[in-house]
Order: structure tokens, then C-alpha cells, then sequence
């Protein structure tokens, strides 16, 4: 979302590209919480041998647990684009219709705190 305009439906990444880059790209390369990368993993796999679209997940924590990179995982494995914006630019439903609809089916979208 433009950081002038908050009603703006385009989103703007989060992240910086080096930050992105640094990123683990792979399930495997994810250091911790292994209980929640398996079983992502497990649903991951199971969308695609369905050949559908991964259903809705909630990723909740403090800060540096890694959500924003399990997202990104997430999207690399499902080979989907990967949105990202902030819960305090989605005032009302309105805004999170625009946000959804301008996100290819499969697309992941990330809302961060």
C-alpha cells in the first residue's frame, strides 16, 4: 500500500530485496520450529498433489520467529506470488477486498503485524 495514500489498493513490499534474498528459499533450509515447518510441509505437498491452492493459515508469535520467512517458503514451494502489507493499512473490509482482489489465485498474501 502506498505509505502516502493508505486507502491505495498496490502493495508495497514489506521487506527490502536484500532482506528477501536472505532469506532461507526452502522448507529444509529453515532453521527451527520444526514441528510447524513439518507440518507446513505435509500441507504443502498435499495442495499440490491435489493440484489446489494451499487453504488459509495463521502464523502467530513474537517477533523473529520467522513467519514473514515460512510466508515466503510457503509461497516458493506453492510457486506463488507473495504479497505483503501491514494489519494497521486494512482499516475496513473494503480495503481488504481490494488488497484480495488483485492477487492471482494461489497467491500468497502475508499480513504483517
Amino acid at each position: 500500500m502506498s505509505k502516502t495514500d493508505p486507502k491505495s489498493q498496490e502493495l508495497e513490499p514489506l521487506d527490502s530485496a536484500f532482506e528477501v534474498s536472505l532469506r532461507p528459499p526452502l522448507f529444509e533450509e529453515f532453521a527451527g520450529q520444526d514441528k510447524t515447518v513439518e507440518r507446513l510441509q505435509v500441507m504443502v505437498e498435499a495442495a499440490k498433489q491435489r493440484g489446489d491452492t494451499l487453504q488459509h493459515i495463521l502464523l502467530s508469535g513474537p517477533p523473529g520467529l520467522g513467519k514473514t520467512t515460512l510466508a515466503y517458503i510457503i509461497g516458493n514451494a506453492m510457486g506463488a506470488e507473495v504479497r505483503t502489507t501491514s494489519g494497521p493499512m486494512i482499516d475496513k473490509a473494503g480495503d481488504l477486498a481490494g488488497l484480495l482482489t488483485n492477487i492471482e489465485r494461489g497467491g500468497v498474501l502475508f499480513i504483517d503485524e
